[in-house]
């Protein structure tokens, strides 16, 4: 299990968007092929495409990049949006992804916004996003828009 030392989220750069491109084209490549949709540029594409340093975080591992993930005001303005959420496959199964989505999901209740987001059909990361709390907002053939109503604060906090 990963601690809370041994990982960081630093601000995303410019010089991110390519390794995120191919990070984003390994990890999403099973779900996209079983959905046939898997397409070698678009994959990358779609993550240069929306890139924003501003609201993208690097994960780090030991100094050593393990991931992504960028969260951005929602369309309405209404709560934030999560999107970009990758995790280098020796990383995942330890509880990095749980204690990165906690930390985001932490700040987005301080704020007492709701966060959106929206997985693949049938995809694993569905039980992770549930266990903290996200609930389903909406869906079409390919993707399930997910929603998370913020928690309140403990008293003290």
């Amino acid at each position: 299990m990963y601690g809370e030392t041994n990982w960081a989220l630093r601000p995303g750069r410019p010089e991110d968007v390519e390794p995120m491109a191919e990070l984003r084209a390994e990890v999403m490549r099973p779900d996209l092929e079983r959905l046939g949709r898997y397409d070698e540029h678009r994959v990358r594409q779609r993550l240069r495409d929306g890139f924003s340093p501003r609201h993208t975080s690097v994960i780090e591992l030991d100094g050593s990049l393990a991931g992504c993930v960028t969260v951005r005001p929602y369309e309405d303005g209404e709560g934030l949006y999560l999107e970009h959420f990758y995790l280098a496959p020796g990383t995942r199964g330890r509880g990095l992804g749980t204690a990165v989505l906690r930390e985001l999901l932490g700040r987005a209740d301080a704020e007492g916004v709701p966060v959106r987001l929206v997985v693949l059909q049938g995809s694993a990361a569905r039980r992770l996003y549930e266990r903290e709390g996200f609930r389903f907002e909406s869906e079409d053939p390919v993707d399930v828009t997910l929603v998370r109503t913020p928690r309140p604060r403990a008293a003290g906090r």
